[in-house]
C-alpha cells in the first residue's frame, strides 16, 4: 500500500489534505472545536433549529416511546406511523401530490436519478452541480451533458439537439458552494418546451427561501417536477425527502436501491422533524433574521471592499485562487477564535478555492461584524 502513503504525501504537498475537527459540545454558533471555543460560521444549521429545546424534546419522548432505531427497511416493517405523517405534511407545506422520506440527501439524489434515468436517456446538468447529483448521474449510466453554471443558452442548445428517448435537466436549487439560485423558472420552460424532466436539489434553500421558507421554487413549483430536500440543514434534524406527483414517487418506490434497500430513519428522527416543520411554519422570524444578516454582511463587504460573492443565501463564499491561500486565511481566522473552513479541489474548480461562510439565524450583528473585522484585516 505504499502507492496510498505517497498519494497522501501528495495531497498533503497539494494543501489538498483534509482532517476530521472534533466538536465536543451540541451545535450552536459558539461550539467547542479540537478544545477550543470559536465562533462558528461553517453550519448548515440556517434557521438554529438543530437545539432547539422543542425539537429536542419531542425527539426525547418520540425514543422512549418508539425506541431508537427502525428496525427494517419501509418496505419491510420499519415504515412507521410517524414516517407517514412526516411525508403527508411535508406534501402539504410544499404544496405537491406526495412525498417520500429518505435516509439521506445523497441518496435521495441517488435514488431518484437512478430510478428515472436509463442507458437511453440524456441527462443535462449544471457543472457546478453537488457532487452527490454528479455520482447519481454518472451511476445512471445515462448520457451525460454538462453545461455551464446557470448558462440557459448552452442548457437549450444542447438539448434542442437531442434524441435521447428521455431527457432529464439535473440542477441544484442553491449551490452550495457559491450560494447561487437556480433560475427556476427558465428551466422549467425549457423542460416543458423539450419534454423533458426537471429535478431540482433544493437542499440548501428548502425552510430558508422564499416568504414562507419553501425554497427556490416557492409559488413556482409544478407536478412537472421533482424537488428533493434534505432535513439536516435549515431543519436541523436528519435525514431528506422528494416532492413529487404520486406516480413518480410510486415508481421511486418500486426501483430506487437506495430507499429499497436501507433502513428507514428513526422514528424519533421522523418525530422531531415535524416540530421543526412546525417552527419553520410559526417563526417567520428566524428567515427574516437571517436575511437581515445576510443584507448586513452585504453591505459591509461593499464598505470595506471585500470581496465577497453576490450570494442572497446564508452562503457567502470569498474567493481566494490558491488552496493555499485558502488554508492560510482559514488558518489566522481560526487564530483569532473564528472558525470559517478553506473549500478547495476538487469540491470546487481548479484555482477558485475559498472560505465559505454560512450564517444561521442564531447568529447576531455583533458577531457578523467580529469576522467582518477580521476579514479586512486578512483579505482586502
Amino acid at each position: 500500500m505504499d502507492h496510498l502513503a505517497k498519494a497522501l504525501d501528495q495531497l498533503r504537498e497539494d494543501n489538498l489534505y483534509r482532517t476530521r475537527k472534533l466538536n465536543s459540545t451540541a451545535q450552536n454558533v459558539e461550539p467547542i472545536i479540537n478544545g477550543q471555543k470559536v465562533l462558528s460560521f461553517c453550519s448548515n444549521d440556517y434557521l438554529g433549529l438543530a437545539n432547539h429545546p422543542k425539537v429536542i424534546e419531542r425527539f426525547v419522548n418520540a425514543a422512549n416511546e418508539s425506541g431508537v432505531g427502525s428496525g427494517a427497511s419501509h418496505l419491510i416493517t420499519g415504515h412507521h406511523e410517524s414516517h407517514n405523517a412526516l411525508e403527508e405534511e411535508l406534501a402539504e407545506f410544499i404544496g405537491c401530490e406526495q412525498v417520500l422520506l429518505f435516509s439521506t440527501g445523497y441518496m435521495a439524489n441517488l435514488g431518484v436519478v437512478s430510478s428515472l434515468a436509463t442507458r437511453n436517456s440524456s441527462i443535462f446538468a449544471d457543472k457546478l452541480n453537488h457532487a452527490s447529483l454528479n455520482d447519481a448521474a454518472l451511476l445512471s449510466r445515462a448520457k451525460l451533458s454538462r453545461y455551464a453554471h446557470q448558462d440557459m443558452v448552452q442548457l437549450e442548445k444542447n438539448i434542442a439537439i437531442n434524441n435521447s428517448v428521455s431527457k432529464i435537466i439535473l440542477t441544484d436549487g442553491v449551490f452550495s458552494m457559491d450560494g447561487t439560485v437556480a433560475p427556476v423558472k427558465t428551466l422549467q420552460l425549457i423542460a416543458n418546451q423539450h419534454d423533458a424532466i426537471l429535478i431540482i436539489d433544493d437542499a440548501h434553500g428548502i425552510g430558508v427561501l422564499g416568504k414562507h421558507g419553501k425554497g427556490c421554487t416557492e409559488n413556482l413549483l409544478s407536478n412537472d417536477e421533482i424537488l428533493i430536500g434534505t432535513l439536516g440543514k435549515a431543519f436541523g434534524t436528519f435525514g431528506a425527502f422528494v416532492a413529487a406527483k404520486k406516480e413518480t414517487i410510486e415508481w421511486i418506490i418500486q426501483k430506487a436501491h437506495s430507499y429499497i434497500y436501507t433502513t428507514a430513519l428513526p422514528v424519533a428522527i421522523a418525530e422531531a422533524t415535524r416540530t421543526s416543520l412546525q417552527l419553520i411554519n410559526s417563526e417567520a422570524w428566524r428567515r427574516k433574521h437571517l436575511q437581515e444578516l445576510i443584507q448586513h454582511f452585504q453591505d459591509r463587504c461593499k464598505q470595506t471592499g471585500i470581496k465577497v460573492s453576490a450570494s442572497s443565501t446564508p452562503i457567502q463564499p470569498i474567493i481566494l485562487g490558491s488552496s493555499e491561500t485558502a488554508l492560510h486565511v482559514s488558518k489566522k481566522l481560526l487564530e483569532s477564535g473564528i472558525l470559517v473552513p478553506a473549500i478547495r479541489p476538487p469540491t470546487v474548480p481548479n484555482n477558485t478555492a475559498r472560505l465559505r461562510i454560512s450564517f444561521s439565524a442564531n447568529h447576531t450583528k455583533e458577531q457578523i461584524d467580529r469576522l467582518l473585522l477580521a476579514l479586512e484585516q486578512l483579505v482586502t
